[in-house]
Formats: structure tokens, sequence, C-alpha cells
């Protein structure tokens, strides 16, 4: 039987406000532990919430951005749980009337472009940290103790849940890739893995292929790297293969991947909404988006979607591992862009601002795109040095490629036969070598070649005659 991976993603995303979400600390939670609190934020008896303006407008361009409709009427409910880093023993969320609803996100891929539908986009607090010591890279698994560090308590979070629409883990890690390059671009948070700020969990179930039903599904939780998501999603869907193929049923539980293992041993039963008893929020009001905000203002706001961009880039003719990694920054695909439209193919154009303008470290926002691609039209026409001057130099102000064009290759057979017939002489042994089937021998010619005209010959040139002469 074929089988079939239905997978959703829950994104948890620290928004880059000064302080936390319902009280005036600041946000610090890589600060010294436990510097950042207050009574509020600490879950005093007699204290209450007052929401923070700044996220909420942030969460509400994130969900323009991804094409949720905004609601009208938002409503902040406590969600119940018990846990050492929740103070309140409660966490301040949303529930059936987020801010952001019904949204859709669509992701170039190598098959075409698939939808991903947003189910909702909503605010809430983010809990303490627990620290665990003694286990294997301060994870659960083996920790003789935990810690709790309460400075990450109540800093913004917006969290964004996907429909069930993600067919494999390779489509999950772009579908996070192309999130995050949104929400960083935004301006409304760092997303930054390795300090926290962006994590999510996964839900993933098999189903036989062509099939329409949603099976048991399990959760991996608290993910902070694209590749180890990927690794734990195709590590759960055999899994849940090999129970079903051998007549067993997936039990539905929440599951922690530990990358250096390989396996993701539970942690406990998946909780539903009744585990937490959602109720309305008694000491906040209803937010009315519509009231406090013009929506075409803040979409005016917005920049262009990096999951847009990377769809034009694909169209253009580039492979998909060199248009993501174009799409990691808006000045690459500007300058490819600009390149390609003063006649440059798509392939060099990718390759030459992936290599050559990161190998000299330029600043592809300052790169004259129409100007550098005169360079790039006849680089085989100059020296390398003048070349990879060439391209140092792109970024200055009042750049021309014209300077460099001046210093023309040699390619005359009249100016280069002499040079070559001599290497060829002082090198019998080579020559008859390549002529007795080692082919890899014409590199070492070439060399000698550029080595004596210091560079200025031309590399085709070179090549042409260096192979007329050897098949003599």
């Amino acid at each position: 039987m074929k089988w079939e991976a239905v997978i959703g993603l829950e994104i948890h995303v620290h928004l880059k406000t000064r302080t936390k979400m319902f009280c005036r600390c600041a946000v610090g939670a890589l600060d010294d532990p436990n510097t950042r609190t207050c009574p509020v934020c600490l879950a005093h008896p007699g204290t209450l919430p007052v929401p923070n303006k700044q996220a909420i407008e942030m969460t509400l361009r994130l969900g323009l951005a991804l094409g949720c409709r905004v609601a009208e009427r938002a409503i902040f409910h406590r969600k119940n749980y018990f846990y050492p880093d929740n103070p309140k023993g409660y966490q301040i969320s949303q529930y059936d009337e987020p801010l952001c609803l019904n949204g859709r996100l669509r992701l170039p891929g190598p098959d075409g472009v698939a939808e991903v539908g947003i189910t909702r986009a909503h605010l809430e607090e983010d809990a303490a940290k627990t620290l665990h010591v003694g286990g294997a890279e301060g994870r659960i698994r083996g920790a003789t103790a935990s810690l709790v560090d309460f400075n990450r308590a109540g800093t913004p979070l917006v969290e964004i849940v996907t429909e069930p629409d993600i067919r494999s883990a390779e489509q999950a890690r772009r579908f996070l890739q192309v999130l995050r390059r949104t929400v960083v671009e935004l301006g409304i948070s760092d997303a930054e893995m390795e300090k926290g700020s962006l994590r999510f969990d996964v839900n993933v179930s098999v189903r036989p292929g062509g099939s329409d039903e949603l099976r048991t599904r399990t959760e991996l939780k608290n993910m902070n790297s694209f590749a180890f998501a990927a690794r734990g999603i195709e590590r759960e869907i055999e899994r849940q293969i090999a129970i079903y193929e051998s007549g067993g049923q997936v039990e539905q539980e929440t599951l922690h991947f530990d990358p250096s293992r390989e396996d993701a041993p539970p942690l406990r039963s998946k909780e539903e909404a009744q585990d937490y008893r959602y109720f309305p929020e008694p000491d906040l009001l209803p937010v009315e988006p519509l009231r406090e905000w013009s929506l075409d203002e803040l979409r005016a706001t917005l920049p262009e979607s990096p999951a847009a961009r990377l769809e034009r880039v694909l169209a253009a003719g580039v492979d998909l591992r060199d248009a993501e990694a174009l799409n990691a920054e808006p000045e690459r695909v500007s300058l490819f862009e600009a390149l390609r439209d003063a006649g440059i193919e798509a392939k060099p154009a990718a390759t030459f601002v992936l290599n050559d303008i990161t190998r000299h470290e330029v600043d592809p926002a300052r790169v004259n795109g129409a100007e550098v691609a005169k360079v790039l039209r006849d680089r085989d026409q100059i020296p390398r040095e003048a070349f990879d001057a060439a391209v140092a130099a792109s970024a200055t102000d009042g750049f021309s490629a014209e300077e460099y064009l001046r210093e023309r290759t040699v390619a005359d057979a009249s100016e280069l036969d002499p040079v070559i017939d001599r290497i060829l002489s002082e090198n019998e042994q080579q020559v008859e070598a390549y002529r007795g089937g080692k082919e890899g021998l014409l590199g070492f010619f070439v060399g000698q070649v550029m080595r004596e005209t210091q560079g200025k010959a031309n590399p085709k040139a070179v090549n042409d005659r260096l192979r007329e002469k050897l098949a003599k």
C-alpha cells in the first residue's frame, strides 16, 4: 500500500516589542535569570494585565501578510494548565475568536506551487523557561533537575497554525523557511531559532494514498531547527506506517524528538481544547481591530512576500537550491533581476550573486547591476585579477565597468603560440602522457601558460590552442 503523510504546523514567534505582553517589564529572555520580572508577570495576587498595543498591531500585519481575515472582535482567554514554568496556572491566549483567520500561503517548489492554509494567527503570552540540568544538551531526557527562569514569562508570542496541507518533510522545511523570512522582513521578530524566538510543533499522521481521511496524529514538540524538524517528521512517518502495516493503531500523544539519538520518546498524551478549560479572560476587554486600525494603511506597510519573490526567481529558470539561497536576502534577488534585465542568463546571474558577490563580501544592495553586468558579460575577455577587482569595487559610488574592461586578455594566436610552444617543449614527458590518454594534464598546461603570461592570456583561447597542438 502507498501511504501519504498529513502534516500541520504550529509556529510560535516572539514579537520584537520593547515590553512584555501584559506588563511593562522589558523583554529580555536571555538576560541574567529572573531579572526581567514584576508582580504582573509573576502572577502576584491583585495584579491586572494591560495588553501591549504594538504586539496587537504586529500580529495584524502578519495576518495581512498571510492573507488572513482580520476579526472584527477578538477575545483573550485563559488557557489553564499547571506546569512549573507557568506562574499563573493559566496562560492568557486566544481560543475561538482570534485576531486573524483563514489565510493562505503559496509555497513554490520543484513541482509547482502548493497552497498551505493558515487556520489562524493568534496572540498570547509566552511561558517561563525551564532549564533541564544533567541531561544531554539541556533536554528533559536524562535530566536530574529542572530550574525555572521567569524572564521569558509574559513575552508577546504569536502562534500561527496551519491546515494539514503539507505532504512531506521537505515541504514542511520549505514552508518554515519561507514563513521565517516573512516574519523577519515584516520586522516583527528576529525569529532566531538558536535563541528560542522561533519554535514550532509538528503534527503528523499518515493515511492510504488517495484517501481524504484524517487519522490519529502525534505531535513533535518544540522543534528549533529546520533540519531537525525534517528528520523528526521523516522518522515519525516511518514509525506510523510500520505500526499500521503490523496491524496496530497509532496513539495520540506528544513526542519529544531527540536529534542526537534519532528517536522521539513520548512526553504525555496529546491534549485537546477541553483539557485546557478555556474561558474568556475576565480582566481584559475584547479587542476590536477595525476600530483601532486602518487595514489599508497596515497593508501599505507590508514588504513583498518572500513566497512571491521565490516563485518569481524559480520562474526565471533558477533551480530550487539556488533560488532559496537568493531568496534569503531580498537584495540578492534585486541584484539577480537587475543582471537578468541587463541580458545575463539566469544560471550565470545566480551563480555570480551567490558566489562572486558573497566571496568578495560585497553588499548586493549597493551594486549597480547594469554596470556590473558589462563586466560579467565579458569576464572571459579580461584577466581574472581585473574581474575580481571589478567585483570588489562594484558597490562603490560611481563604479564604471569601462576601466576594468580595458584590460583585455590576450587571445591572438600569434602572441599565444610562442609561449605555448615553449611550455610544450619544456614538458615533453607530460605531453606524451597526455597523448597517451591522461587528458587531465590539460589543466597543467593551461596553468603554465597563465603563469607565463601573468594571467593575461584568454583561458578559452589557451585551451583551444593547446588542444590543437597536443592533437598533432
